[in-house]
């Protein structure tokens, strides 16, 4: 397991710096952050040129990148347009949006893998048509329109909520949002719990422990279920760091100033060091989540051993 470890660590790396070295590509190759930084205003010569020089945007590309991945190396992420750095902007946001993807991976967990057995277990029957249509509706619907809606309904009409979360966003504040957030990969658990328990069901594994006499409920859970989740695993796993970067939407319709907050402001104001920064920290999100999930494979199967 050890070897495992430090080999998947190892194969990081090239990944790391392909991913983070295109994200540096895109985002300074492709714009202009001196004139970015001047909005409308047309920026004096000398002092347009005094600031490419000291973000040494004078240099070759591979010259910056290399500056940069030094810098961050050192902890320094650079500065925002605002004066403001970058690492003290992390600082603020990531807590935030993590408390969000854990509400959100928790609805994944119980609800979704919840009803993917229940419906699994009675395919064919109205409860698993019901539970179809129902996801259906959902991964139809888009986020936004979601997000409004329940935010009127919970928040506006019934006063069960808060509209919009506070600057600290606690975790009892982050219930709907990271419900908003969850709603489509949710969809997407239930699903994929429900085909993987289908098929299993007719496994011969599964027909010996019945002819064993062994529980229902032993044969469900420690049987059946262990050996169906592995699929569910891998989109979960995956789905973490899908979730912390693509809170765009459940950000802004509650207020959250979180990651998504933090990366749409950046978008928006072509704020190169903002973007690039939290982007190579969701690339290290999405590493060390699918490094997990590898690992977990061999605690659901006992067949699987990494040497």
């Amino acid at each position: 397991m050890g070897r495992y470890v430090i080999r998947r660590l190892l194969q990081m790396i090239p990944v790391f710096i392909g991913s983070t070295f295109l994200i540096f590509l895109m985002v300074y190759a492709l714009g202009d952050p001196v004139a970015a930084l001047f909005g409308d205003r047309a920026p004096d010569p000398a002092t347009a040129a005094q600031i490419r020089s000291d973000l040494h945007l004078n240099d070759p590309l591979w010259k910056q990148y290399l500056l940069y991945m030094g810098n961050i190396f050192r902890g320094d992420f650079g500065t925002a347009f605002n004066g403001q750095s970058v690492t003290s902007l992390m600082g603020s946001a990531f807590p935030v949006t993590i408390r969000l993807t854990i509400v959100a991976i928790i609805f994944e967990i119980i609800i979704g893998i919840l009803l993917g057995v229940i419906t699994g277990m009675r395919r064919g029957k109205p409860i698993d048509t019901g539970v179809l249509l129902l996801t259906l509706v959902v991964i139809s619907v888009p986020t936004f329109v979601t997000g409004y809606v329940l935010q009127y309904l919970f928040g506006v009409k019934l006063g069960w909520v808060s509209p919009s979360v506070s600057p600290s966003a606690p975790f009892n504040e982050l219930i709907l949002p990271g419900l908003v957030l969850a709603l489509v990969s949710l969809a997407y658990v239930t699903r994929l719990t429900r085909t993987s328990i289908a098929e299993n069901t007719r496994a011969d594994y599964l027909r010996t422990a019945v002819a064993k006499g062994l529980p229902r409920s032993k044969v469900i859970f420690r049987h059946l279920l262990r050996n169906s989740l592995i699929p569910v695993v891998t989109f979960i796993g995956t789905d973490i760091g899908g979730l912390m970067g693509g809170a765009i939407v459940t950000e802004r319709i509650f207020n959250i100033h979180g990651v998504g907050f933090q990366l749409y402001q950046g978008i928006l104001r072509n704020n190169s060091p903002t973007v690039v920064g939290f982007v190579t920290i969701l690339v290290l999100v999405f590493l060390l989540a699918n490094l997990l999930v590898d690992l977990l494979y061999a605690v659901l199967d006992p067949r699987i051993r990494y040497a």
